[in-house]
């Protein structure tokens, strides 16, 4: 029997439809965790169980449900953390000299790749050209360079990684949604025990930011994936595996449903929603909207809708009709709208993913659809200067949480990692102060509070009868100016520690 107590903890509570977490109120309480779930929460349980118990004083800390992250790649998110970081580029010559420095520096592998441009303002146009001057730079001509957009919706590709890969019919060497995903799958192609082991790694770094779960969106087959890396040790989170409609088809066959637990993973593996992506992304100008972006015309100018209506819809009500939710990649106003008509139309129950931009109109339409808004909040500070350039004047209704979360839209907090780093505290600070870097914060009236962006990232309550996924901070989340430098002190999943520094 697995048993243990926790002593004189502050325990937030959580509200009965989940939406807020409170600050703990009252002196310390004890927590008596028995068989991975909590069977107690009261003053003076440190008399009543017996002494054999384990006990771990936490001198005060306050105690959360554990965090979920309800948007990650985690197959991407590892490899991103491996890959050369030209986030910090301001233009594609200062990202060029990036490539350059890093082929000069006895780099031994066959393939350069890079991760984390955001050419959205950039004075210059990537080229397949500016790529290959690098390589020359480096001596190493012959070196593909594959350079990954922050957003993974684009990448820039030099000449030898265009013929390397095989691409044809584009000569400038951007390549931008579905011409680049198929790219893509190849070029994040590694040995399946090395990626794996990279996994782990992440999934241990996200349990010392105290996460116990998150939701896989990967572009593979994650049932696969999660079947082999589970029993093989990775235990460090929950894990709900989206399945693309790619490999739908398998999914039906084993009769598995939304929220069904995965027989031999120990409980941590259950079957995710369904994955559809229907438009682009703000910085790559693809995300599908009413207006044109500026400057663009002709097809295209209003971006890219990647899955007609009618097709959605059929997809939607078979996923609907076998029991599985739905999750829509949906980023611009117009795929919005289309993804809420397909909810309707389908009957389907999920949630859009992303919602960055949504009409006022159909914000009452998530509710009534009971359409969850699967957000990630550092996604408004990496690209506030990009909206306000390409969605000016519409930027009031951009990442709108506090109109979204004040008309009774259930929101989800995720990073889109690695599209953000794969920390709850940082979704989390953004939600509440709209700033970053010390930055006036950017449309404060779409801030929401703590209460609200705590009840967006966890899925458990500190009560009896709950699974005992927790977490135990060093520092009072309501007292801290700014969660991003929030303290982790612990993390438990299934009442085993995760992550411990006490």
């Amino acid at each position: 029997m697995d048993e243990l107590l926790l002593t004189r903890a502050r325990v937030a509570s959580v509200t009965a439809d989940g939406v807020r977490v409170h600050r703990p109120r009252g002196e310390p309480v004890d927590v008596h965790v028995r068989d991975g779930r909590v069977v107690a929460v009261a003053a003076g349980l440190d008399a009543a169980v017996p002494s054999r118990v384990p006990r771990v004083d936490l001198d005060g800390r306050v105690v959360l449900p554990g965090l979920w992250d309800a948007h990650v790649h985690l197959g991407q998110w590892a490899l991103a953390r491996r890959r050369l970081d030209v986030s910090g580029a301001s233009s594609a010559a200062a990202a060029a000299q990036l490539v350059t420095a890093r082929l000069s520096g006895g780099f031994d592998e066959d393939v350069l790749v890079g991760f984390g441009f955001r050419d959205g303002l950039w004075p210059d146009r990537p080229t397949a050209a500016l790529l290959d001057a690098a390589a020359e730079r480096a001596g190493r001509p012959r070196t593909p360079v594959v350079v990954v957009a922050a957003d993974l919706h684009c990448a820039w590709l030099s000449t030898a990684a265009l013929e390397h890969y095989g691409v044809q019919g584009h000569p400038d060497g951007v390549l931008r949604e579905t011409d680049w995903f198929g790219v893509g799958e190849v070029v994040s192609l590694v040995p399946d025990p090395l990626l794996d082991a990279w996994v782990a790694e992440a999934t241990r770094a996200a349990a010392a930011r105290g996460v116990v779960g998150v939701v896989d969106f990967e572009i593979a087959d994650n049932l696969t994936a999660w079947r082999r890396r589970i029993p093989a040790g990775d235990r460090s989170l929950r894990v709900e595996a989206a399945v693309w409609p790619g490999h739908l088809d398998r999914v039906v066959a084993e009769e598995l449903q939304t929220g069904d637990v995965v027989l031999g993973t120990g409980g941590l593996l259950t079957m995710g929603p369904l994955k559809v992506i229907t438009d682009g992304s703000l910085n790559t100008r693809t995300a599908y909207c009413d207006d044109p972006y500026p400057g663009m015309e002709g097809d295209g100018a209003r971006g890219v809708l990647s899955v007609p209506t009618d097709e959605l819809v059929l997809l939607m009500a078979h996923a609907h009709r076998k029991g599985l939710r739905c999750a829509v990649h949906a980023i611009g106003d117009t795929a919005n709208a289309l993804a809420l008509d397909a909810f309707e139309a389908s009957g389907a129950r999920g949630s859009i993913e992303h919602a960055q931009l949504v009409e006022p109109d159909d914000v009452r339409r998530f509710v009534d659809l009971r359409v969850v808004a699967s957000v990630q909040p550092e996604h408004a500070m990496d690209d506030r200067d990009v909206a306000d350039r390409f969605w000016a004047g519409r930027t009031d209704r951009a990442f709108a949480y506090a109109t979204l979360a004040d008309a009774g839209v259930r929101l989800a907090f995720g990073s889109d990692a690695p599209v953000a780093p794969l920390d709850p505290w940082a979704a989390i600070s953004a939600a509440v102060t709209r700033s970053r870097d010390g930055r006036e914060p950017w449309h404060p009236e779409q801030s929401v509070d703590l209460d609200v962006a705590l009840g967006a990232s966890v899925r458990s309550r500190v009560e009896p009868g709950q699974v005992a996924d927790l977490v135990v901070l060093d520092i009072d989340p309501w007292v801290v100016p700014d969660p991003r430098d929030m303290v982790v002190a612990a993390t438990m999943l299934g009442g085993r520690w995760t992550w411990e520094a006490l």
